[in-house]
């Protein structure tokens, strides 16, 4: 399987399957590109698709500094010119929202549309107030026992056990001080955009057409309020868990692949 060198220390695994206009896949905090395996044959029917792990996360190299989102971000943009990719549809999910929407605005031109599932941005601001003792707890020998507390707000009855296990098995798996960095990263750095109201200057920075697919409506309202493309839309799956696309990935294929093929007019699932 492919890799490509990012830095100097940093070696990112990706699969490349499939042709026509390139997808880029990019999996959530404490995952790895597995998580797209509900969908890859599907998408690459009709498109390039890229799925990668982000530094720190599966195959890839896991550095002993740098596990944030903008660095993940600028690892990204250096594997696309690695691999002379000049335009893509970015889809991530969680944390990966944040780094695609990173992405899309340091390298606006690179982005041609995002999707965003269930982002991890756009957070209350009162979750700052826990965030401290939460990423010191993950830097701590209690970190794998952390993270799988936090996972369970990912989870919901609608969750299959088989999507559930297999993320609790993957954070066991993880190093915990990638897991402290990335998560500091997404909420706690001076530049995270993790929380409002951080994320609202930031995100109406997106100028390409944005589908954002969230599981609470009012995430979307709000969302909904900082496109800057006509073509944006957010959707709300009601009753779904945080990894909404691995519990419908049937739904959430449709809809990705009939928003891209008209123009944005996306509906729901």
């Amino acid at each position: 399987m492919p890799y490509a060198l990012v830095e100097a220390d940093v070696r990112l695994f990706y699969t490349d399957d499939g042709t026509g206009p390139p997808l880029l896949l990019v999996h959530g905090w404490g995952a790895d590109s597995h998580q797209w395996s509900w969908h890859l044959d599907a998408l690459a029917e009709r498109h390039r698709v890229l799925a990668v792990d982000l530094r720190g996360h599966g195959y890839s190299s896991v550095p002993a500094e740098g596990n944030t989102p903008r660095r993940m971000a600028a690892d990204l943009a250096r594997l696309l010119a690695a691999l002379d990719v000049t335009e893509i549809v970015a889809v991530g999910h969680s944390m990966g929202a944040q780094v695609v929407s990173v992405l899309a605005v340091e390298h606006p031109r690179l982005v041609a549309r995002l999707v965003a599932v269930d982002p991890g941005y756009g957070m209350p601001p009162e979750l700052a107030a826990t965030l401290a003792g939460t990423v010191a707890a993950l830097g701590s020998a209690h970190a794998h026992e952390t993270a799988v507390e936090i996972d369970r707000w990912c989870t919901n009855a609608a969750t299959p056990a088989v999507v559930r296990n297999w993320h609790r098995r993957r954070l066991y798996g993880m190093a915990p001080h990638v897991l402290a960095q990335a998560f500091e990263g997404m909420f706690a750095l001076p530049d995270s955009i993790g929380l409002r109201p951080a994320a609202d200057a930031y995100l109406a920075r997106r100028s390409c057409p944005v589908l954002s697919i969230w599981s609470d409506p009012r995430q979307a309202a709000w969302e909904s309020r900082l496109f800057a493309h006509p073509a944006s839309r957010a959707v709300a799956w009601e009753g779904a868990g945080h990894r909404l696309h691995e519990e419908r990935p049937e739904a959430f294929v449709r809809l990705l692949l009939e928003w891209l093929a008209d123009g944005g007019a996306a509906v729901p699932a």
